[in-house]
């Protein structure tokens, strides 16, 4: 199940995101119980309000409690630009992340649309293009468009976070079509199912479609027990591995006999 993403060799296939739980506690006992070794963490979102989360002076402020927390769990931390609409304004913050946490890492979101959450494919390609320049790790999250991951890939980005259905929405992959043509045409990059997915079947079909990890955070945080969900999707992520791995039987248009009616059962 090991495999490596940035230079870095991990055992887990699943991303957590850590906003939205009931409380601290539940968000460790999450975290712990989903095996992630990938944690996400929007910035702007998360600094105390009336602060200005693109200042410098900000940076005092991760030692409230939420940080401590995600400092503490040992899982890698990947920061988020979640928020930002401009390439300016997600290049700021990504260098702001990685002056608290001491990482290259950005999960680099520029959204573009308020009622989808959609990327803005100009200006993200824009702020991974200096990013890259700059030193970072750019994970940029985008839509399941071909031509768009290609410009991305030519930014220099060595990891493609396309969405399986827009932000929080628990549609699951709504367009499979979409994503095996990325899977197919890009056989060699890292590829992680990012937003829309909804319950750990979705995670299943990600993970048979021979996606390499995937991202969700509403699915774990808004569930009845976001602790047992974390478990859920745990499992699911690796029996959608596993089944990849093994190789999924083709589908037949016709009834296919499992035992012939004559002769004998086995081969001997």
């Amino acid at each position: 199940m090991s495999f490596t993403i940035a230079d870095t060799l991990l055992s887990s296939r699943f991303f957590l995101g850590t906003a939205g739980y009931p409380s601290p506690k539940v968000l460790q006992d999450a975290i712990a119980a989903s095996g992630a070794q990938v944690v996400t963490v929007g910035l702007k979102r998360q600094l105390a309000p009336g602060q200005n989360p693109l200042s410098k002076s900000t940076t005092d402020g991760v030692s409230n409690a939420f940080f401590q927390i995600l400092k503490q769990n040992g899982a890698r931390l990947l920061p988020n630009t979640a928020g930002c609409k401009t390439a300016r304004e997600a290049i700021t913050l990504s260098h702001m992340a990685r002056e608290i946490f001491d990482t290259n890492w950005i999960k680099l979101e520029v959204i573009g649309d308020d009622y989808t959450l959609q990327p803005d494919p100009i200006e993200l390609i824009n702020a991974a293009t200096q990013l890259v320049k700059d030193g970072f790790e750019v994970f940029p999250y985008c839509t399941d468009d071909l031509v768009t991951c290609n410009r991305l890939l030519d930014a220099g980005c060595r990891i493609l976070m396309p969405w399986g259905a827009p932000i929080g929405s628990g549609q699951g992959l709504v367009n499979p079509f979409a994503l095996r043509t990325l899977r197919a045409r890009l056989p060699n990059v890292p590829l992680v199912v990012d937003a829309g997915i909804g319950s750990p079947v979705d995670a299943v079909k990600a993970m048979e479609l021979g996606f390499d990890a995937v991202l969700l955070n509403s699915a774990v945080a808004q569930s009845h027990d976001p602790v047992k969900m974390a478990e859920a999707f745990k499992l699911a992520i690796q029996s959608g591995r596993m089944a990849y791995e093994a190789g999924i039987m083709a589908r037949q248009d016709m009834a296919t006999p499992t035992t012939p009616v004559t002769g004998r059962p086995f081969l001997l």
